[in-house]
């Protein structure tokens, strides 16, 4: 049990850090680093890789789209499927959350750094 009750100590570590740093939404820059990793996704690989439920995800993404943050568009392949694509000045946006996120973080040593990608690699793999 020991592994779970890390995972949930860093999650909640992670959020209240988000939420220091920003004004902003962390579901809203969640979306746009999703977006921003995965181009072209489809809104319900969205929702499943963010773990939300589908109405929170439609309050959200009308307000980015509306901000010019991303589109929201059928898929060519399949009517039925809808896919999320970022716009620049999403991407912009997310580019300054980002960079005043490191910054806060500051510097780190070369096996935080390691850890961080294994923990992301390990975890990618679950969901």
């Amino acid at each position: 049990m020991k592994r779970a009750e890390k995972l949930i100590e860093i999650e909640s570590l992670l959020e209240n850090l988000m939420k220091s740093r920003r004004d902003g939404s962390i579901l809203r820059m969640k979306i746009l680093f999703f977006c921003s990793i995965y181009e072209n996704l489809s809104v319900s690989m969205i929702i499943e890789k963010l773990g939300i439920k589908k109405t929170n995800f439609a309050l959200m993404t009308k307000d980015l789209e509306k901000d010019g943050c991303l589109i929201i568009k059928k898929s060519s392949m399949d009517k039925r499927c809808h896919l999320v694509e970022l716009t620049q000045k999403g991407k912009e946006e997310l580019d300054r959350y980002l960079k005043e996120f490191d910054k806060a973080l500051g510097p780190t040593s070369p096996d935080v750094d390691y850890a961080v990608e294994v923990l992301s690699k390990f975890l990618n793999k679950l969901v």
